[in-house]
């Protein structure tokens, strides 16, 4: 049984920095492509970063360029988001997701097509 388990959530201040990880059982972790979307209260899920195979590859939403790093360790079966500069509008639910890819080429950028998804990790920031 696939299992995608997120961790590192918190409440911080503004400006904080914060590490999310997420990791994978039950699946061949390098053959998916992974992505880190977020959910504020009363809107949709979003996308915030993803990530290919072998990690050279990553893209992210305009908000958080220069403040996140997505990155990934397949020996560990573990992708990882590295939240500096936090902003109050990073508040979320973040979820970790894959999605099976069939070659190195495919980034996870959306949620369609994502075959699972993890259950999720508060981000709470105070201004």
């Amino acid at each position: 049984q696939v299992q995608l388990v997120e961790s590192g959530g918190g409440l911080v201040q503004a400006g904080d920095s914060l590490r999310l990880s997420c990791t994978a059982s039950g699946l061949t972790f390098a053959t998916y492509a992974m992505g880190w979307f977020r959910q504020a209260p009363g809107k949709e899920r979003e996308f915030v970063a993803g990530i290919n195979w072998s990690g050279d590859s990553t893209y992210y939403r305009n908000s958080v360029k220069g403040r996140f790093t997505i990155s990934r360790d397949n020996a560990k079966n573990t992708v990882y988001l590295q939240m500096n500069s936090l902003k109050p509008e990073d508040t979320a639910v973040y979820y970790c997701a894959a999605d099976f890819a069939l070659n190195n080429i495919v980034v996870l950028i959306t949620t369609y097509g994502v075959d699972y998804w993890g259950r999720g990790t508060l981000v709470t920031v105070s201004s």
